[in-house]
């Protein structure tokens, strides 16, 4: 059985050393599963609202542990979840937060998972095929939010769409990292390292292209498949007052649209994430109708997970694919409700990880679930190949 028999919370360490919330969920007959919430930096406004992890725990203890012990089955993912709404009674987790929140839910689908026996993807998988493997977008070279003194596009990534496995994959996406800090020792660049482990040299935006550019042709040399690269550009990080502001100048909106068009069709860009402003749909719609037929247009910030959100998107056609962060919604089965209103409408999704990540690998399986065509869990450190590995072991186990 899977009734829900104690729900235990306790603050441990992310990756950048900050408390975040751990869950354990128990239920009879022995089902456990433990997950852990992670933290963004470059947060959009619309987002779920994490609360301190020492205050996220004591509201859940005290309005969504009694709605769960007892009263719900692990093995039914929307009771959970259910519950967890009624306890918070906001519509963005303000309440008990959405940190204490999604570790619980995703802690219990794992506890689930555990009493039917199977895999977590496998339990996850429901209307989804859940039989292949994403593509991993691994960030390699950074600033923004993550990295100070570094460039003004927060990411870019790796993007290794000619891979024949998901571990080729990830370890072309290792190697272009190395083959990235080769490259800036040759040029005399010296270089420490972001929040997710990617290089974050103190060179501008220029330099970065050149360098990926190279980067990525000489590890698909190697290889003997196509690598591509992409941004995460986090614009609405760089937009005040009306404009787009940039070390060396400012854009408009229209100079933001056909700027990011112009790097798509030079350096031929596989995945182009927020560049534009969480509000600007219709500049979104801009870049779309130029470059989407070439490109994902990723909404993060501009989506938020939130199936309001991307609906209005869809509507006006913003962007064409969605990223898909749990925390970002507060649950697992909101995220699924995203996914599939994404996938109803032709728009791609990428499951994600934040910038402040732990050893947690639900992402992992759930990207496979979902068939997800992409997933972004960054190429190097402890937290993100967690991710990796487990993904490498799902293909492993599957073949």
């Amino acid at each position: 059985m899977t009734l829900v028999t104690d729900v235990r919370l306790r603050r441990v360490l992310d990756s950048r050393g900050n408390p975040t919330v751990e869950a354990d969920v128990l239920t009879e007959e022995g089902g456990f599963g433990r997950a852990a919430a992670p933290s963004g930096a470059s947060t959009g406004e619309y987002e779920a609202i994490e609360l301190p992890a020492s205050e996220a725990i004591a509201k859940a203890r005290e309005d969504a542990v009694p709605r769960l012990v007892g009263e719900v089955h692990a093995g039914n993912q929307r009771e959970v979840d259910a519950a967890l709404h009624a306890a918070d009674g906001t519509d963005d987790f303000s309440s008990i937060g959405a940190n204490s929140a999604v570790a619980i839910s995703m802690a219990a689908a794992k506890a689930g998972a555990s009493v039917a026996g199977m895999p977590l993807y496998q339990h996850l998988g429901g209307t989804f095929r859940g039989n292949s493997f994403p593509i991993p977008l691994g960030n390699v070279v950074g600033g923004g939010e993550h990295a100070a003194d570094a460039t003004d596009i927060q990411e870019f990534l790796s993007v290794p769409v000619g891979a024949p496995s998901v571990s080729e994959a990830i370890f072309a996406n290792a190697a272009v990292h190395q083959e990235v800090h080769d490259i800036l020792i040759d040029r005399d660049v010296p270089s420490g390292k972001g929040d997710e482990g990617a290089w974050a040299p103190s060179i501008d935006d220029g330099e970065a292209f050149e360098i990926m550019d190279e980067a990525t042709k000489a590890v698909a040399d190697e290889v003997g498949f196509e690598i591509r690269f992409g941004l995460d550009v986090a614009a609405a990080e760089m937009y005040e007052d009306g404009a787009y502001q940039y070390s060396d100048r400012e854009r408009s909106t229209e100079e933001q649209v056909e700027y990011i068009a112009d790097l798509v069709r030079e350096y031929d860009l596989k995945y182009v994430e927020d560049p534009l402003d969480e509000d600007d749909y219709e500049g979104f719609a801009d870049l779309t109708e130029q470059v989407g037929d070439r490109t994902l247009v990723c909404g993060d910030d501009l989506f938020v997970t939130n199936t309001d959100r991307l609906g209005d998107g869809i509507q006006q056609g913003a962007a064409n694919s969605i990223l898909i962060k749990p925390n970002q919604i507060g649950t697992l089965s909101d995220a699924f409700d995203a996914i599939e209103l994404a996938v109803e409408n032709a728009y791609g999704h990428v499951v994600s990880h934040r910038s402040g990540e732990t050893e947690d690998t639900t992402i992992a399986h759930l990207a496979v679930a979902t068939d997800a065509p992409f997933i972004k869990t960054g190429a190097v450190g402890g937290e993100r190949t967690a991710k990796l590995n487990e993904l490498i072991r799902i293909e492993d186990n599957a073949v």
